[in-house]
C-alpha cells in the first residue's frame, strides 16, 4: 500500500501552512512513538479548538486545518482537517473520512435552522497506526459534552473513536447512517452540494449562534 498521497499537503489539509506547523509543534507532545503522537494531538484538538457549528459553510475557511488554528475554532470538517494535517507533518499517513448522523449534538435553535436531524458528512480523522487504519473524531471538547450530558469520545490509537451512541446515563444517543468513505482532502463542493439540498434556506441566512448558551437554555427550559 502506497501512502504518499496520505503524506502530502492538500488545499484544506494545509499542513505546509507555517500556523499549522506551529501548532503541530506545540502540541505534539513529548512522544516517540507515532502513537503517542497521535494521542496528543487528538487531545489538544479535541479540546482546545472549540467547536462552533455556526460557521459560514459556503466559505473555504470554513473547511481549512489553518483556519481552524488561527480562529480556535471550528465544526467537525475543519478539526478533522487539522489533526489529519498535524499527523502529516509527522509523517504518519492520516485522511479525512465522513459519515451520515442521527441525534448529532446540537440545540432546538440549530435544529429548527436546519430542518432536519440528518447531520451528513460528519468527519472524523482516520490514521494509519500500528499496521492498520483507526478512526478518531476529535469534534467536541469536553466542556461541551458536558452541557449536553455526553461522555466525550476518547481515543486509544488502537480502536476506532466514532460517534457518540449512548449519553451519560447510558442512553442511546447518535445514530450512524451512511458511510461516506476517506479522502485525500476535504471535498468542500460535495458537502456544500449536500447542505444546499437538504438544509433550510433560514440555516444560510442565520447570523451565527452560540450552541453553549442554547445548550443551556434547553436544559433550562427542560
Amino acid at each position: 500500500m502506497s501512502f504518499e498521497e496520505y503524506l502530502k499537503p492538500g488545499k484544506f489539509i494545509d499542513s505546509d501552512h507555517p500556523d499549522v506547523i506551529e501548532y503541530a509543534k506545540e502540541h505534539v507532545g513529548t512522544g516517540t512513538t507515532d502513537t503517542e503522537k497521535a494521542l496528543s494531538l487528538f487531545y489538544a484538538i479535541r479540546d482546545g479548538i472549540r467547536y462552533n457549528p455556526y460557521m459560514d459553510i459556503i466559505s473555504p475557511t470554513a473547511y481549512r486545518a489553518s483556519d481552524a488554528v488561527k480562529s480556535g475554532e471550528g465544526w467537525c470538517v475543519p478539526k478533522a482537517s487539522l489533526m489529519t494535517a498535524c499527523l502529516r507533518i509527522y509523517g504518519i499517513p492520516a485522511r479525512p473520512g465522513y459519515a451520515d448522523v442521527k441525534n448529532h449534538l446540537a440545540s432546538k435553535r440549530l435544529l429548527d435552522l436546519m430542518g432536519t436531524e440528518t447531520f451528513p458528512w460528519h468527519s472524523y480523522c482516520e490514521v494509519y497506526l500500528e499496521g492498520k487504519w483507526v478512526k478518531s473524531t476529535p469534534s467536541f471538547n469536553l466542556s461541551l459534552c458536558e452541557k449536553f450530558g455526553l461522555k466525550p469520545l476518547d481515543f486509544d490509537g488502537k480502536n476506532d473513536s466514532l460517534f457518540h451512541e449512548f449519553d451519560q446515563a447510558g442512553n442511546k444517543h447518535m445514530d450512524y447512517i451512511r458511510d461516506r468513505g476517506t479522502y485525500v482532502d476535504v471535498p468542500m463542493d460535495e458537502i456544500v452540494e449536500t447542505f444546499k439540498q437538504l438544509y433550510r434556506p433560514e440555516y444560510f441566512e442565520s447570523v451565527g449562534g452560540d450552541l453553549y448558551a442554547e445548550a443551556d437554555a434547553d436544559r433550562a427550559s427542560g
